[in-house]
C-alpha cells in the first residue's frame, strides 16, 4: 500500500490528531480517513471504507493496530476481495471478533447467549458495539450514543418467543422514536434493570402478559395519571383478570408515545381499538359526522364524556345522574352553543323540570326505594340516545320522538304517541313557542302579586280597624 507520509503531519488538518495511534494505524488511515473510497459487491451494493481518524482514536481498540483485525492486509499487501452482498460481506468480517472474544466468555452474558443460539439470523456484533468507533460497554462507563447502541440490535427484526410460543417483534423504528413525546429520554429511563452491562433474560406466558409488565413503567413518572386509573372501569376489568383489559401502552403507544389530547379524531380511533362497535355508532351520529366530515373539534369524543384515565361504569346509576352535567359542559356555554345557533339553556330547562327536580329529591335519600325509582328517571341519553345521538329539528326528528315514547312509557302506562307533544320541550314559552302557556305564565306574574298585596292589605285594614274600635 502507497502511503503519504507527509499527509500524517499536514498542518491544515488531514490526521495530524491521531498522532497517538500505532504507525500502522496512521499509515492505512492516510487513505481511510477520506471520504471516497468505496467497495462495490456482485449485487451492485457498495460500502464506503472510511474510518474517522478520531472515532477510532477513542475507540477500546485503539492500541491495536489494523493488521490485528485485517490479518490479510499489510502495508506491502492488500488484496481484492469480493463477496456477493454487503449483508455476507459484514457476517464474513466480524468472524475476525470472536478470536478474542471466545463463545464461552459471551455466553456469560444472557443477551449475547440468546444472540449466539440464533446467530444466522441475528444482529452480528458491530450491529451493536460499532466497527472502528468501539466504545467500552462494562466497567460503568458511558455509552455514547445510548439510543444507537440498543438500535444496533432493536433495529432489526428480532423478535422475543413466549411461553405459548406466540412471538412479539422486539423492532424499534428510529424514526418513530425520535418523533415520540419521549425522545429527549433514554432507553434505560424506562426499561429499568437493562443497561450496557445488564440484559436479563425474562419469561412471560403470552405477549399480552408482557405489554402489561412494560406498561408498569409508565407509572414512575406518571403516578397522578397512574393512581386515576386505579378506579376507572378498565384497571377494576384487569384486577379481575381481564387481560383485555387497556393500559397505558395501549393508548399512548410503547416507543412512538404521542399526545392524545392533540388530536380529537385519533383519540376516538384509540378508543376504536376495543370498542369498535360503538365508534361506528359514534361516526354516523350528530357529533360523529361533524369531527370526521368537517374535522369540527368542538364536538365531543368518547374522552369528554367518559373522562381519561378514571374512567367510570356508565351503567351505574352515578354515572347515569352526571349525565346532565356532562352535557352542560357543552350545551350550558352560552358562546358556544351561538356559534352554531343553539339554545343554551336546554341543560336548565331540564333541571328545573319534574325529571331534573326529581333526581335532586331522589338523590338525598338514602333507602331501597329512592335508588329504585331512580334508574328509571329519564336523562339526556334516554331521549336523545348515546352514541347515537341526533338533532332533534329537522331529519331523523321521528327518531328522537320514537326514544320519547319509549321513555315516557317507562313511567306512564299507555302513553300514545303524541303524549311527548304535550311537554315543552327545553324551551321557555313565548310568543313564538307556546304562546298560550306564555300568556298564562304571564297572566300569573301580574295576578299573584297583585292577590298578595291586596291580602296583605287587608289584614292590616283589619289591624287598624281593631285598634281604632277597640
Amino acid at each position: 500500500m502507497l502511503v503519504c507520509w507527509l499527509c500524517l503531519w499536514r498542518p491544515d488538518g488531514g490526521i495530524a490528531a491521531t498522532q497517538a495511534l500505532p504507525e500502522e494505524a496512521l499509515a492505512c488511515l492516510a487513505c481511510h480517513s477520506q471520504h471516497g473510497l468505496t467497495m462495490t459487491f456482485r449485487n451492485n451494493e457498495s460500502l464506503e471504507a472510511y474510518v474517522s481518524a478520531d472515532a477510532f482514536r477513542g475507540s477500546v481498540h485503539a492500541t491495536l493496530g489494523c493488521t490485528a483485525c485485517h490479518a490479510e492486509f499489510t502495508p506491502d499487501h492488500h488484496p481484492k476481495l469480493t463477496f456477493g452482498s454487503k449483508d455476507r460481506f459484514v457476517k464474513q468480517a466480524v468472524l475476525v471478533c470472536r478470536q478474542c472474544h471466545a463463545d464461552d466468555a459471551l455466553k456469560a452474558k444472557p443477551i449475547h447467549a440468546a444472540l449466539l443460539v440464533k446467530e444466522s439470523g441475528a444482529p452480528v456484533c458491530t450491529d451493536c458495539h460499532g466497527a472502528h468507533a468501539i466504545t467500552a460497554v462494562a466497567g460503568g462507563k458511558t455509552i455514547a450514543g445510548e439510543k444507537q447502541y440498543c438500535l444496533g440490535c432493536h433495529g432489526h427484526a428480532l423478535i422475543m418467543m413466549m411461553k405459548n410460543s406466540e412471538t412479539v417483534s422486539l423492532k424499534v423504528a428510529p424514526a418513530a422514536l425520535n418523533a415520540s413525546v419521549h425522545a429527549k429520554l433514554s432507553c434505560f429511563d424506562c426499561h429499568f434493570g437493562f443497561s450496557s452491562a445488564e440484559h436479563p433474560k425474562r419469561e412471560f406466558r403470552s405477549g399480552r402478559e408482557f405489554a402489561i409488565a412494560n406498561a408498569d413503567a409508565c407509572r414512575r413518572c406518571h403516578f397522578d395519571k397512574y393512581s386515576k386509573t386505579l378506579d376507572s372501569i378498565h384497571y377494576s376489568a384487569l384486577s379481575q383478570g381481564n387481560l383485555k383489559a387497556p393500559v397505558c401502552t395501549d393508548c399512548h403507544g410503547a416507543h412512538a408515545v404521542v399526545l392524545v389530547k392533540t388530536d380529537k379524531a385519533q383519540t376516538a380511533r384509540t378508543c376504536e381499538q376495543c370498542h369498535a362497535a360503538i365508534y361506528r355508532t359514534y361516526v354516523s351520529s350528530v357529533h360523529g359526522k361533524a369531527l370526521v366530515d368537517t374535522h369540527n373539534t368542538d364536538v365531543p369524543v368518547c374522552v369528554d364524556c367518559h373522562s381519561v384515565h378514571s374512567i367510570q361504569d356508565p351503567r351505574t346509576v352515578d354515572s347515569r345522574e352526571k349525565v346532565p352535567e356532562i352535557c352542560g359542559k357543552c350545551h350550558a356555554n352560552a358562546d358556544l352553543m351561538k356559534k352554531y345557533g343553539l339554545y343554551p339553556g336546554v341543560v336548565n330547562s331540564y333541571l328545573d323540570d319534574f325529571h331534573g327536580v326529581t333526581i335532586k329529591l331522589y338523590q338525598k335519600q338514602k333507602d331501597a326505594n329512592a335508588a329504585t325509582a331512580r334508574r328509571s328517571l329519564a336523562t339526556c341519553v334516554d331521549c336523545h340516545g348515546v352514541h347515537d345521538i341526533t338533532k332533534a329539528q329537522g331529519p331523523g326528528t321521528n327518531l328522537v320522538k320514537t326514544r320519547l315514547v319509549k321513555q315516557c312509557r317507562q313511567c306512564h302506562a299507555g302513553a300514545t304517541e303524541d303524549f311527548p307533544d304535550a311537554w315543552l320541550s327545553h324551551y321557555e314559552p313565548s310568543l313564538k313557542n307556546a304562546p298560550l302557556v306564555f300568556l298564562i305564565k304571564l297572566l300569573y306574574k301580574i295576578l299573584i302579586p297583585f292577590m298578595l298585596v291586596g291580602l296583605v292589605l287587608q289584614i292590616l285594614l283589619h289591624v287598624w280597624r281593631y285598634a281604632m274600635y277597640r
